[in-house]
């Protein structure tokens, strides 16, 4: 089933987030054949991170809940808020 997992960074978190980019990279990797869609959310200028957002297919919601825990940005302390929501894909059609 597909989730969306959003992570919102705490304010003034750009050192954490470039020091932990590539290990976070590695971790999205692990699952690679089960990302629907992964990338940064930005900030109204249109470049600076300010989160993420994946769109993860997983067996349920406690596998999301423990990939989030186990993200070097999550372990860093990067996020000031997270959620995971169950999602439906309509368009594009298949």
């Amino acid at each position: 089933m597909p989730f969306i997992l959003e992570c919102l960074d705490r304010p003034g978190s750009l050192d954490i987030r470039a020091a932990n980019r590539p290990a976070h990279l590695a971790h999205i990797d692990t699952v690679a054949d089960r990302v629907i869609a992964a990338g940064p959310i930005l900030a109204d200028d249109g470049a600076t991170p300010v989160g993420s957002l994946l769109i993860l297919d997983f067996a349920d919601r406690a596998e999301v809940e423990a990939f989030a825990a186990a993200d070097p940005y999550a372990r860093a302390g990067l996020f000031a808020s997270s959620s995971i929501r169950p999602w439906r894909k309509v368009f594009p059609k298949a």
